[in-house]
């Protein structure tokens, strides 16, 4: 299979725009988040023709607003789904040992032991790293990859997490996980590998009408309608599918997470992990993230009634966070210590459950009446599986010629930024105390698709999640953006 430019710019939309008007392609995938494009690429590594349409930016929705793990399912273990814990752990081990090492890390995580942890928490956390640990061995992730849960003593832990009320603590117990660099730079990443095997990816043009053979869109720039034509569709919209798919129920799950300074917390090094009160199966993390921030999270509240363009999290969800975490810390985090904080929507397959926590995470891939594929459901980390499984579907369904898939055993892309920028100073800041570089800026346009300030603040880095970064960079963002759009559009 020849390979072309992974580079995504509006030079490349414009051209492929006008090409997916003409003809007819093998695959069209209507959404840009991660099951998208994981669905974009397992096509294209098929040899099948594809094109891909966004209405907005690549990782427009929940796939930017995840916690930003690549986990083994340990939670699903907690409820009995051993099924999907199984799915989680081995797609877990491709990312981390062949998909996408450059993008994740292994995240220490710590389960203390004090008052506001339960002995029958600490019991229920010790057995279910252990089964973590079997489904790991189980998937073949070596040890120098996923260490091995152990107990830690309390100066390891405070250690660790130097926040950590040190009264009464018994020290804790340590697992591992795979932490995402980011998860939007994972949806892009994976984009940009589609579109090195011939896949068009054509965001800001919205699908307004689904059909077996194709779609009706227009393109958000022009406003131009026209129709695309396809052997397949599939649907990978997310919380918008019913939109496209009147027979599928989706049940929204709002999950959200604050945004604090990491010095607020002693610059802790290992994830802390806190039960919910009176659960063995519900936690929220504190995480520590890149450019000094932890994110912690996360809720998950039902999110009935019309899907938001952009979900916001609520008072009481960052009231609950904020009291769920300061049960554990030292110094109580106060409300105007929150730096930021977002919300995504899970789009969960109604089946009529109660609480939406309680909803099945496995996915869902199926045939609509109009005759186009749905896939729905799932976790980011499974995104690839799903992506088989329907592509696997539209090919039988539509008798595409098109082998197995190839996507378990491809390393997705990556590039040296530094090396390919040409802006004065390109490894300074692009603003003070943004530890973000005007290179990364450039990239974000020459390479990754970005087309506004917006994209690149909010997408392709994640200044955007703390309103004082995003004030600070804005205008040096917005004039790289110019810049090297008069150069490559």
């Amino acid at each position: 299979m020849s390979e072309m430019s992974t580079d995504l710019h509006p030079a490349r939309r414009r051209r492929e725009l006008e090409r997916s008007a003409l003809d007819t392609t093998d695959v069209l995938v209507i959404g840009g988040g991660i099951t998208g494009v994981g669905v974009a690429l397992d096509a294209a590594l098929r040899g099948l023709s594809v094109t891909l349409i966004e209405a907005e930016d690549l990782a427009f929705g929940t796939s930017r607003f995840s916690s930003k793990l690549v986990h083994g399912g340990l939670r699903y273990l907690a409820t009995g789904d051993v099924a999907t814990a199984r799915e989680s752990a081995l797609e877990r081990h491709l990312l981390m040992t062949t998909i996408a090492p450059h993008l994740i890390r292994a995240l220490p995580q710590l389960l203390p032991f004090r008052p506001g942890v339960t002995w029958r928490q600490r019991s229920a956390g010790a057995v279910g790293m252990a089964l973590g640990d079997l489904l790991r061995m189980q998937a073949g992730t070596p040890r120098s990859v996923l260490p091995v849960p152990r107990p830690v003593s309390a100066r390891t832990a405070m250690r660790l997490f130097p926040a950590l009320d040190e009264h009464r603590l018994r020290g804790g117990m340590l697992s591992y996980d795979g932490q995402l660099i980011d998860d939007a730079r994972l949806v892009v990443t994976v984009a940009r590998t589609a579109a090195g095997r011939g896949a068009r990816i054509l965001t800001r043009v919205r699908a307004e009408r689904l059909d077996a053979d194709g779609a009706d869109v227009v393109d958000g720039l022009t406003g131009e309608r026209f129709r695309i034509r396809a052997r397949s569709v599939i649907n990978a919209t997310g919380v918008w599918a019913g939109a496209l798919d009147a027979a599928i129920a989706v049940r929204p799950s709002r999950g959200t997470h604050i945004v604090l300074d990491a010095a607020d917390l002693g610059a802790p090094s290992a994830a802390l992990t806190i039960p919910h009160e009176g659960s063995i199966s519900r936690y929220v993390f504190a995480l520590p993230q890149a450019m000094g921030r932890v994110i912690v999270g996360l809720t998950d509240e039902d999110a009935p009634g019309p899907i938001p363009r952009v979900a916001e999290a609520t008072e009481s969800e960052i009231a609950f966070l904020l009291s769920t975490l300061n049960r554990v810390v030292s110094t109580p985090i106060r409300r105007n210590q929150v730096r930021g904080s977002f919300a995504g929507l899970r789009p969960l397959v109604d089946g009529g459950e109660g609480d939406t926590a309680d909803v099945s995470r496995r996915h869902l891939v199926t045939v609509s009446d109009g005759g186009f594929v749905t896939v729905l459901g799932g976790k980011l980390t499974t995104y690839r599986r799903m992506a088989e499984d329907a592509v696997d579907l539209a090919a039988s369904t539509r008798a595409l010629d098109a082998p197995p898939s190839r996507s378990a055993k491809l390393r997705l892309v990556e590039d040296d930024v530094l090396e390919r920028a040409t802006l004065p100073d390109a490894g300074s800041p692009v603003a003070p105390s943004v530890p973000v570089t005007r290179a990364e800026i450039e990239f974000a346009v020459r390479a990754e698709g970005a087309m506004t300030a917006d994209d690149v603040l909010d997408r392709r880095t994640r200044i955007g999640l703390v309103d004082a970064d995003r004030d600070r960079s804005r205008a040096s963002v917005e004039e790289i953006v110019v810049q090297t759009l008069e150069e490559v559009g």
